[in-house]
């Protein structure tokens, strides 16, 4: 077997069924009265465990990407230490932020995105998709250097039958980036709402969001119809009736639009961070909603979809993350790391795999 072929392999098999088995990452942004950055997400696969990995990459760090053809892509070696999470492998780095506060992350996007076919001639500047947020991250430290950049690079897929991404890119200056790649070609759309889900493009889901222009925060009104019958609210909340529930990523993606336009301003980037894990407990997604039990079984031995969600501080160069398996929110501090001197670190999200229960006694 030629070097890399069963990274391919496994790696292609996997991201060739994450189209059917899901496909529901959400992404919010919120800004803190300290003016913090802070870049939250969530990663969703209900097929299997997605043997995720926190990861540490120091300066200095060399990379060769994959191609279809093995590990013979562009050669890369990181300017910038960052840390983040992979995904089957640990060069697959699906979230992370760098040292100068520059974060990237992966989200699918299928059925929109087409990337270029890979050519073998390009091989030394080809990498795949699953590499791409590594390179970001160990090469830049602004939105504009990635613009710029992007167009020495050719993006490829694993194998032909695998599905495409499009990626949130955002600098410690609060500018922030969609890239997807269509019909070969990258295209940077701002994204100054925030918000990012998955297909279809983002285009289309900011243009969607028009559709919900009678949503506000509060209640409605009574309605008087007629002598003695009144319409009132039931409860609280009557001004959202009509938000999607749903985990399309349309839903999702007007949803956390709302929730996080109404969300508090904190003030700091701290309390910032705990908001975005409060607003992203409402896009867990429960294991077997995605699952249809006639076609494949539903997996046992998975808590949720929801195997991982993250914030990123920009500011504070801080990135947390907490798991389907332990909800206790976990820190990596960049700042406390010399990136001149640590090693490649890549080690499991939990120690164990078993959410910790306290239990209180009475006497």
């Amino acid at each position: 077997m030629k070097p890399g072929a069963f990274l391919i392999l496994s790696a292609a098999v996997f991201f060739t069924a994450a189209s059917y088995e899901s496909e529901a990452c959400t992404g919010i942004t919120l800004v803190s009265k300290d003016s913090s950055h802070v870049l939250a997400r969530t990663c969703e696969w209900g097929g299997s465990f997605l043997q995720s990995r926190y990861v540490v990459v120091p300066r200095g760090y060399a990379q060769t990407a994959l191609t279809p053809a093995g590990a013979n892509g562009l050669e890369f070696t990181s300017k910038y230490g960052y840390a983040g999470i992979s995904v089957m492998q640990d060069e697959f780095v699906t979230e992370g932020l760098n040292e100068t506060g520059l974060s990237a992350g992966l989200f699918f996007f299928p059925g929109y995105g087409k990337y270029e076919d890979y050519d073998a001639a390009e091989s030394k500047s080809t990498i795949v998709d699953v590499q791409l947020a590594a390179w970001i991250l160990g090469s830049f430290s602004t939105v504009d250097e990635v613009i710029s950049a992007i167009g020495d690079i050719h993006v490829v897929a694993l194998s032909p039958e695998t599905q495409t991404a499009h990626w949130r890119i955002g600098d410690a200056s609060g500018r922030q980036v969609v890239l997807e790649i269509v019909d070969g070609i990258p295209q940077f759309h701002e994204n100054t709402l925030g918000v990012l889900t998955n297909s279809p493009g983002f285009e289309w889901q900011m243009t969607n969001l028009n559709n919900y222009v009678n949503l506000y925060p509060g209640n409605a009104s009574p309605n008087k119809l007629a002598e003695g019958v009144t319409l009132s609210s039931f409860g609280a909340g009557t001004g959202f009736r009509g938000i999607p529930g749903d985990v399309t990523p349309p839903s999702r993606f007007v949803r956390a639009a709302f929730y996080k336009a109404t969300a508090p301003q904190y003030a700091t980037g701290f309390e910032t961070v705990k908001e975005t894990f409060q607003i992203l407990n409402n896009f867990d997604i429960p294991i077997g909603i995605e699952h249809n039990p006639s076609a494949a079984p539903v997996p046992d031995d998975l808590p949720s979809a929801t195997q991982w969600t993250t914030s990123s501080d920009l500011q504070s160069l801080r990135f947390y993350y907490r798991t389907a398996w332990n909800s206790t929110i976990r820190c990596i501090d960049l700042k406390a790391i010399d990136f001149s001197k640590v090693r490649f670190t890549s080690r499991p999200l939990d120690k164990t795999m078993d959410q910790p229960v306290e239990f209180i006694r009475i006497k």
